[in-house]
């Protein structure tokens, strides 16, 4: 009785086309976490608008119905994408910072860290948060919050570190933490999309020596 009650279920149409069967709970057969970084390499190196539902189908190795189950749409899993990368890179800073070396070498290092992991060992396709703010942030409100909310965030952890740096006496300045911050911020937003058509370590240096000479 309950056997062909359920087959019955599965039979019953909506109004809006769908059966009960087809909203019944799915277990996902893949890694999501895994989804996640092969969406944020495909639309990093081919963009947004020039990524298809085809590249990501072909890309992610997952079904096509399996990716409209679970992320609904191409802008959905884009903004997934990257809120990953976001969180990716803020755990690397965080964990740089957590190491509580000296004000100016952890500046140094979370600077390198942000154009190493962007020009090391790939080909250059640039910062993929400042990749996003130019060709998909002007006219989408939704990555436009994401990308100030990047920027917001990493300039308040350049401010903490260059505040606890001016206490402790390494950093002796009498420039505005903040100011400091937002300089430093954009300096490296800069070398991001200096990034994209270089990899000389030697024009990044030049750079990072200049930039953390307003710190003296």
């Amino acid at each position: 009785m309950i056997r062909g009650y359920n087959n019955y279920l599965k039979w019953i149409a909506l109004p809006s086309g769908q059966s009960y069967f087809s909203i019944m709970a799915r277990t996902k057969d893949f890694d999501e976490t895994e989804v996640l970084n092969r969406a944020m390499n495909i639309f990093w190196s081919r963009g947004y608008n020039a990524t298809s539902m085809e590249d990501l189908v072909g890309g992610l190795g997952i079904s096509r119905s399996s990716l409209y189950d679970t992320y609904t749409d191409k802008h959905t899993l884009f903004m997934k994408a990257l809120e990953n990368y976001n969180l990716l890179n803020h755990l690397k800073i965080q964990e740089i910072i957590n190491r509580n070396g000296p004000a100016k070498e952890t500046l140094r290092m979370v600077i390198e860290m942000a154009i190493t992991g962007i020009s090391g060992g790939k080909k250059q396709s640039g910062c993929f948060m400042v990749n996003a703010e130019v060709e998909v942030a002007p006219y989408d409100k939704e990555v436009n919050k994401l990308v100030c909310r990047n920027y917001s965030e990493l300039e308040e952890l350049f401010y903490q570190v260059i505040e606890k740096g001016k206490k402790k006496g390494e950093i002796k300045t009498r420039q505005d933490t903040k100011s400091l911050a937002r300089f430093i911020s954009n300096a490296v937003k800069g070398m991001q999309v200096t990034a994209k058509t270089t990899s000389d370590k030697s024009v990044f240096d030049d750079i990072i020596k200049l930039t953390l000479s307003t710190l003296d």
